[in-house]
């Protein structure tokens, strides 16, 4: 079950699913986006710096200068930071829950921990934007009022938007694990 494979993002961006399986009911799956490429980053930094270069040209203010530098840099750090993820993964464990990964460019990670208790099924789901249907895995979290109920959604690769293909191998994995936990005798 080890291995990499890869995919198509819902743009038709090139994706992998590298898939590790630690034991029989702990799995994890990291679906990773293409790295930040230094063609486009380059064409953006100078396209901002020639529109700068022209408006100092006709005002002969040097400022204009320093803030295409000054705004080039910012929104570089913003964008590494805050939106370009290169890896979303998922850490399901059959005893314990499923940690959800985003790694971005700057290094920077966040993580979020979801009880197995709080699950209630993970499943995939479709939306309609604007004239395509797209699918995402999503958990569902159960009600603590209502066993029966879904207290929230928590869609997930959010990202990355992995095409159904991915998505079908990502479901299949986690519902083995969560079988394995709804057949397991429960101890009290």
């Amino acid at each position: 079950m080890e291995g990499e494979r890869p995919y198509l993002s819902a743009s038709g961006a090139p994706l992998s699913l590298r898939r590790r399986q630690h034991s029989a009911s702990c799995r994890e799956l990291a679906v990773r986006c293409p790295r930040l490429q230094l063609r486009s980053l380059s064409a953006a930094t100078s396209a901002v710096w020639l529109a700068a270069y022209g408006l100092f040209a006709l005002c002969q203010n040097s400022m204009v200068l320093s803030a295409a530098i000054f705004l080039t840099l910012a929104g570089l750090i913003i964008y590494l930071h805050f939106v370009k993820i290169d890896q979303e993964s998922l850490l399901v464990i059959g005893s314990l829950g499923i940690q959800v990964t985003s790694s971005y460019a700057s290094g920077k990670e966040s993580t979020t921990f979801i009880e197995m208790s709080r699950v209630k099924d993970v499943v995939i789901n479709e939306a309609v934007h604007m004239q395509k249907v797209i699918y995402y895995l999503c958990i569902l979290l159960q009600d603590p009022q209502d066993p029966e109920g879904v207290s929230e959604v928590v869609p997930l690769f959010q990202s990355s938007k992995p095409r159904l293909d991915c998505l079908i191998e990502v479901y299949k994995s986690c519902q083995e694990i969560l079988d394995q936990r709804k057949t397991a005798p429960q101890s009290s």
